[in-house]
């Protein structure tokens, strides 16, 4: 009777082994390309069909972040780490995407019908360039979860573009006008003044510094919403500082 017991134990260990071997044989084909499935999924409702909506009254930053109240943290976190003013920086997003997180340029058309490639590779909120982007990720250690799709990242790069435009140009945190045109034109062409070729530019730079003052003006109404709205808060231990 002990050598039956044994036997069967023996078989019992045997048949676990091979259901366990099987097991490893089957994460291993089909492991890696279920977990690919599962994190493409998990991107795809991240960063496209879960992105915000673009706010309903984008005329008033007041209104902007009471449909949004995490861009405010976001803007409020980006002002405190590089110095652009939170209204600077919205008005960035109201010219460059119009507060839409997959916005790229139209693409060009051949022969005028055919969709064709598009001129830059500006993406994003911000609207930033391949270059510029790889430069922000490179140099705040980002990875792939840090895009361009993401308010809270595009805000933080717009100000970390003007803290390089502030250091490296003596452009006051104070100008937008002339934060906008080194942002579109790069420092280099900042420096060389290529926008003095381009009316149109100056233009739009000219609306995003009024933009920005008007921007400003509505917060000075609002900001004491923004800074209390999270259940862990409460006055006065919260503030704009904090």
């Amino acid at each position: 009777m002990v050598g039956i017991r044994n036997r069967s134990g023996r078989k019992k260990k045997s048949r676990h082994k091979a259901e366990k071997a099987r097991w490893l044989r089957l994460a291993k084909w089909y492991g890696p390309p279920v977990a690919g499935l599962l994190i493409g999924i998990w991107a795809t409702l991240r960063f496209s069909l879960l992105a915000p909506d673009p706010p309903a009254r984008p005329e008033n930053l007041c209104d902007i972040f009471r449909e949004h109240p995490v861009w405010y943290d976001y803007a409020s976190g980006s002002q405190q780490r590089w110095g652009t003013p939170i209204a600077t920086q919205m008005a960035f997003v109201y010219y460059e995407s119009s507060f839409r997180s997959h916005a790229r340029p139209p693409r060009t058309r051949l022969w005028g019908l055919i969709p064709w490639a598009r001129p830059t590779t500006a993406f994003g909120y911000a609207q930033a360039l391949d270059p510029a982007w790889h430069e922000y990720l490179a140099a705040n250690d980002g990875d792939w979860l840090t895009v361009r799709s993401d308010m809270q990242y595009a805000l933080d790069f717009v100000g970390w573009y003007n803290r390089l435009s502030h250091q490296q140009l003596g452009i006051p945190y104070t100008a937008p006008r002339e934060l906008y045109l080194a942002y579109h034109e790069g420092r280099t062409g900042y420096a060389r003044r290529s926008f003095d070729r381009k009316p149109q530019l100056q233009a739009l730079a000219s609306r995003v510094r009024a933009r920005a003052y008007r921007y400003h003006n509505q917060l000075q109404q609002c900001e004491a919403e923004f800074q209390c709205w999270r259940w862990y808060q409460f006055w006065p231990f919260c503030s704009a500082e904090d």
